[in-house]
């Protein structure tokens, strides 16, 4: 028999597993649980892990652990740290494009025009680690022979509810402010589109971001957050995408220890320039004061 007449046996396509991303690892949920992610139409695209409690508060170990280097780290640095995720997702783009158009039910070339601008989001993000200080903090006129300055600092552990219904752009549109301002963060990726933010967490491990910078978890929006709303490690929470009922179920157990809250806010179009206000929601603000002394018998003071 020639080679040309004998049947090739038709390949078994190799599908891609989806894993958690904490402490710069990828565990699968501790619960051993998952739930089947499906595109627009209903078919069937991966499973995805379904974090549990326990997960939540692992990731917020991992984040606390990792916020004293990152916040310690020159604003420059952060920045260059940021340019290079998106250097990262320049080069795994078709990855997202097809993420994206399958978890937002959008043509390819649509979704390409997110996934480009979620990229240009970065780099936007990027440039304003060492401006946003320039920009909220300054010299204070005070009555008195004092110097009188203020500085922004990051507020700590950030606990983010990504958007549900932009998986990519808007992900990163409230993921991106909080690291970009020394904070570290745990995000509970979209419910029913986790993937593009499953995927974003193998970039930030091939980047330069420390591991445990950011933690990404997927599963059940409602069982994540409640955790992480109520732990006592956690500073500040963004509720992008909690509905109304559940926001105000965890901005009741973020009163316990004082937590920053950031309550839904509607956005028409993720695409617009976003402004500084994600990034001062999570900082806050030092004033040191100063005595300015005095020189010489003239009493002029410097």
């Amino acid at each position: 028999m020639s080679e040309k007449s004998e049947k090739t046996e038709p390949r078994l396509s190799v599908f891609k597993t989806y894993k958690l991303y904490v402490g710069g690892k990828f565990p699968r949920s501790e619960s051993g649980r998952v739930y089947e992610v499906t595109d627009s139409k209903g078919n069937w695209l991966a499973n995805a892990p379904q974090s549990s409690r326990k997960d939540a508060r692992d990731a917020v170990v991992a984040a606390r652990k990792a916020f004293g280097g990152w916040s310690g780290a020159t604003a420059y640095n952060r920045g260059q740290v940021l340019y290079r995720v998106a250097e990262m997702l320049e080069g795994r783009k078709a990855q997202f494009v097809r993420e994206v158009a399958d978890a937002e039910g959008l043509p390819k070339s649509r979704a390409a025009e997110q996934v480009d601008a979620t990229i240009d989001r970065w780099v936007w993000y990027a440039g304003w680690t060492d401006k946003i200080a320039q920009v909220t903090g300054g010299a204070n006129p005070v009555a008195g022979p004092f110097f009188n300055l203020s500085s922004p600092e990051p507020t700590g552990v950030v606990a983010v509810l990504a958007p549900q219904e932009s998986s990519f752009l808007g992900l990163v549109s409230v993921v991106a402010p909080v690291i970009a301002t020394g904070n570290t963060a745990v995000v509970v990726a979209s419910e029913k589109a986790p993937l593009p933010a499953l995927s974003l967490g193998e970039v930030l491990a091939t980047s330069d971001v420390p591991g445990g910078v950011v933690n990404v978890l997927s599963g059940r929006t409602a069982e994540i957050a409640a955790p992480l709303a109520a732990h006592q490690d956690v500073n500040a929470i963004d509720l992008a995408g909690a509905d109304e009922a559940l926001a105000k179920e965890l901005e009741i157990a973020a009163a316990d220890n004082l937590k920053r809250v950031l309550r839904p806010q509607p956005v028409d179009d993720w695409t617009a320039t976003p402004g500084t206000e994600r990034m001062t929601a999570f900082l806050e603000t030092k004033t040191v004061w100063h005595p300015t002394g005095s020189l010489g018998a003239s009493g002029s003071s410097y």
